[in-house]
C-alpha cells in the first residue's frame, strides 16, 4: 500500500498521425526522460498496461463506433500493404495509423487495470502515461486527438464493475472535456468539475451543463493564481459535498504558460498545487483512491517538468 503505479506501454509509442503532428510518440519520450532523470521513476511501480477488451471500451461508447474504428484500422493496414497511405484522416486534426487500434486499447486498458489495482489496494493511486488521449472522444465519435475515453471508461468501470457508488473526474486540460461530459452528463453516480479556455476548442461546455457536471469556463491569460482562487472556491466544496469514493484525473498539461495550443498561464508549480488539493479530497472521502490519466500537453520541456511536479504529488517524492 501507498505506491504510485505508472501504467504504460510500447504500443502507445506506435501510434501517429503524421509528421508534424503536436500529439506525437516525442511526448512520452520527454515525460520518461525527466523522470528517469530527476529519480522519480526510482519511487514508482511500473506496470505494463493490458489492452482493454471490447467489453471494457463498450461500456462508455456505442458498439457501432468501436466496430468502426476497427474496421477502419484493419482497410488501413490492407491499404498499406498495397503501397497506399500510411495515415487515414478521421477529421481535420484526428488521424489512425495501423497501430492506433493497439495504441488506443493499451490507454483504455491502462486506467481500467489502473483502478482495479488501486480498488484492490495494491497500489494506492496511479498515473498512466498512455497516448491517445481521451476526454474529447464522445460515446460515438472520435475527435481531438481522443478515440476512447480512457477516463470514462474506466469511471464507468468502478461503478458498474467494481459497485462504487460515487466517483469524482477532475479535467484541467486547456480544453473543455466535451467527450466525457458527452458520455456522462446527468448521470447522478458521477461530478466532473473542470476548468478550461473558451472560447476555444471544441466550443462547448460553457452553456447550461447537466447538474453534475461544474464547469469553469476561462478567458485566454487567466493566470495560475486565478485558477487556484477557482479551485479553491469551486471545486473543493462540491467534492467535497459528493464525498466521491475514487477521483480519476484528466490530467492535461497544456494550460501551462509555455504551451502555445492554448494561452492560459499555468506552471508546474500550480499543477502541483492542484493535485495537492485533489488528493487531500480522495484522502478524507475516497481511502486515497485516485488514477490520473494523460491527456494533452504538447510543449516538450512544459510537458515534462508539469507531469513530474505531478506525479511528485501522486508519489509523495
Amino acid at each position: 500500500m501507498g505506491r504510485t503505479g505508472y501504467f504504460s506501454h510500447k504500443d502507445c509509442w506506435k501510434h501517429e498521425m503524421g509528421p508534424g503532428h503536436p500529439e506525437c510518440p516525442e511526448r512520452l519520450d520527454a515525460i520518461e526522460d525527466r523522470l528517469l532523470i530527476t529519480g522519480v521513476f526510482d519511487g514508482l511501480e511500473r506496470v505494463e498496461a493490458p489492452l482493454a477488451s471490447l467489453a471494457d471500451v463498450e461500456l462508455a461508447h456505442d458498439r457501432m463506433h468501436v466496430a468502426a474504428l476497427r474496421g477502419l484500422t484493419d482497410r488501413l493496414k490492407e491499404e498499406v500493404q498495397a503501397g497506399g497511405p500510411a495515415y487515414s484522416p478521421l477529421d481535420t486534426d484526428t488521424s489512425i495509423n495501423v497501430h492506433t487500434w493497439d495504441a488506443a486499447l493499451r490507454a483504455a486498458g491502462a486506467a481500467v487495470a489502473a483502478t482495479d489495482a488501486v480498488i484492490d489496494g495494491s497500489l494506492e493511486n496511479a498515473f498512466c502515461a498512455t497516448r491517445p488521449p481521451g476526454h474529447h472522444a464522445e460515446r460515438a465519435k472520435s475527435m481531438g486527438f481522443c478515440f476512447f475515453n480512457n477516463v470514462a471508461i474506466a469511471a464507468l468501470h468502478a461503478l458498474q464493475r467494481r459497485h462504487l457508488k460515487r466517483v469524482a473526474i477532475v479535467d484541467f486540460d486547456v480544453h473543455h472535456g466535451n467527450g466525457t461530459e458527452n458520455i456522462l452528463a446527468g448521470d447522478d453516480r458521477v461530478l466532473m468539475v473542470s476548468f478550461f479556455q473558451h472560447p476555444f476548442y471544441p466550443f462547448s461546455g460553457d452553456k447550461e451543463p447537466a447538474s453534475n457536471m461544474l464547469n469553469l469556463p476561462v478567458p485566454a491569460y487567466t493566470k495560475g493564481m486565478d485558477i487556484r482562487e477557482l479551485v479553491e472556491m469551486m471545486w473543493i466544496p462540491r467534492l467535497e459535498a459528493f464525498k466521491p469514493e475514487m477521483i480519476f484525473i484528466s490530467a492535461g498539461f497544456d494550460a501551462h504558460r509555455e504551451d502555445d495550443m492554448g494561452q492560459l498561464g499555468l506552471n508546474e508549480q500550480d499543477f502541483a498545487w492542484i493535485t495537492e488539493r485533489i488528493k487531500d479530497v480522495a484522502r478524507r472521502f475516497s481511502k486515497g483512491r485516485m488514477v490520473s490519466c494523460l491527456e494533452g500537453g504538447y510543449v516538450m520541456s512544459a510537458l515534462a517538468r508539469s507531469v513530474e511536479a505531478h506525479v511528485r504529488v501522486l508519489a509523495d517524492i
